[in-house]
């Protein structure tokens, strides 16, 4: 809790010297109108637009991209907002220009109006806090709103052209229709900005600070278009370059957001592996010892059942570190090559069997790879050493071409591969490379031990 505190703290006094530095250049700016950059530069209009436009693209992909995953009506509307903007840019603001033709009255007011409809449904998605519950019929009705959206806007401003005010560009005064809305979308911006600041305190979620960082920036690209004169063919002013860069913040924070969701799942499955392992592994031992002392605790002869409980418990026990040096090669605290060594120490303490282990150092595997990999070697050993009798055992982690290929070799009886069911064991192995995207090969032959072999992707 106190992490989540520092980083709200953190992002409020970042907003605080944000909002400072952008006042001053807005204040600047409007009492000194010699200052106010504006340049008559109709191609790198044309190219801010569309800049903006394919930022809003990605980040609306990004977002309908979490939709789907997740469900969250926050993605909905942040995907159909910045759907909106993007499309009310190309088709009222790029599409007009390609011709090197100025923008007419009813482009102008269509891109106007799509913007604010965008910005207010931005704004929307930082107060919404429910899941959908059809995610596919919500995406259906994604796709109609947004065109659906914009064939009003084109026909409303159509319909109205000859009652809307002409914007002329370079004009130092504006009509007060524009200004009302240029200011209902710098209303929605600061709306935006306030939403995703109290959800990142609420929550603590990253996203939420970039979209609020995001929005920052909308805002006073708003504001510098409400008090200055604006453009929208072909002038280039400060409020283009700010629009601009909030994008680029937007995308870079949605694009971290599809990150994070991706380690999220990876944790959780991790969670869902360790489970596994406890159940498979240490629980059995566990219910052994149990087991043999609630025979103790009814009489049972303790020579007989002493001997059975000591047994269990090491097993239990050894089965344990093994668990552990699994787990912290998997976590990154110990070397993977360290972790298997360790582990080939304590299996071939006792003489019983031997193994060769060999570890190509130019072989790289992922921490879901290391863990696999760490437990398929585990029950190959096991099943050479306790079913196969093997005395001996080969373990190679090496390179073949581009592939990366585990393979265990052991000396013991062997079995048919074509007639004998696989056990627990094999299939264990077999879904474990499954998980990693390797393929699993065996053969065995009675009397001429056994190898199998596991195959990794490039």
């Amino acid at each position: 809790m106190r992490k989540e505190e520092n980083a709200y703290q953190s992002w409020l006094w970042g907003e605080v010297l944000l909002f400072g530095l952008l006042g001053a250049l807005l204040a600047l700016f409007v009492t000194y109108q010699d200052l106010r950059p504006s340049f008559d530069l109709p191609q790198v209009r044309l190219v801010l637009n569309t800049m903006v436009a394919l930022a809003a693209v990605l980040v609306a992909v990004l977002a309908g991209v979490r939709f789907s995953v997740e469900g969250r009506r926050l993605d909905w509307l942040l995907c159909a907002g910045f759907s909106l903007a993007a499309g009310s840019t190309f088709f009222f603001g790029i599409a007009p220009m390609l011709g090197n033709a100025p923008l007419h009255r009813r482009e102008q007011w269509a891109l106007i109006w799509g913007r604010v409809l965008a910005g207010v449904l931005i704004a929307a998605a930082a107060f919404a806090r429910k899941r959908t519950v059809d995610r596919r019929r919500e995406i259906v009705e994604l796709f109609l709103f947004v065109p659906a959206m914009l064939v009003l806007l084109w026909m409303f401003a159509d319909s109205f052209s000859h009652a809307l005010p002409a914007l002329d560009d370079g004009d130092r005064g504006q009509p007060g229709l524009l200004t009302a809305a240029l200011a209902a979308r710098a209303l929605a911006s600061l709306l935006a900005v306030v939403g995703f600041g109290l959800r990142f305190r609420a929550r603590g979620n990253d996203l939420d600070r970039w979209l609020a960082l995001g929005a920052t920036l909308l805002l006073f690209a708003d504001l510098y278009y409400v008090l200055t004169p604006h453009t929208l063919s072909r002038f280039v002013s400060t409020g283009d370059f700010l629009r601009l860069l909030a994008y680029a913040v937007l995308l870079v924070g949605v694009w971290r957001a599809i990150r994070f969701a991706e380690f999220g799942r990876a944790v959780a499955e991790e969670r869902a592996r360790v489970a596994r392992e406890i159940h498979d592994g240490l629980a059995q031992y566990l219910f052994a010892v149990s087991t043999h002392a609630t025979m103790l605790e009814n009489g049972a002869d303790p020579k007989t059942t002493l001997p059975q409980l000591k047994e269990a418990a090491a097993a239990a026990q050894q089965e344990a570190r093994f668990a552990i040096l699994a787990l912290s090669s998997a976590s990154g605290t110990a070397p993977f090559d360290a972790a298997l060594r360790r582990y080939v120490d304590f299996l071939t303490a006792d003489g019983e069997l031997e193994v060769d282990l060999e570890i190509d150092e130019r072989v790289r595997l992922a921490p879901d790879e290391q863990i696999e990999v760490f437990r398929i070697v585990q029950e190959g050993l096991a099943n050479a050493r306790k079913h196969a009798g093997a005395r001996h055992a080969e373990v190679r982690i090496g390179l073949r071409g581009d592939e990366r290929v585990v393979s265990i070799v052991d000396d013991g009886a062997g079995f048919d591969d074509v007639t004998v069911t696989s056990g627990q064991g094999l299939r264990n192995m077999k879904a474990r490379s499954a998980s990693i995207g390797g393929g699993f090969r065996l053969r065995s032959r009675p009397g001429r031990g056994t190898a199998l072999e596991v195959v990794l992707r490039a």
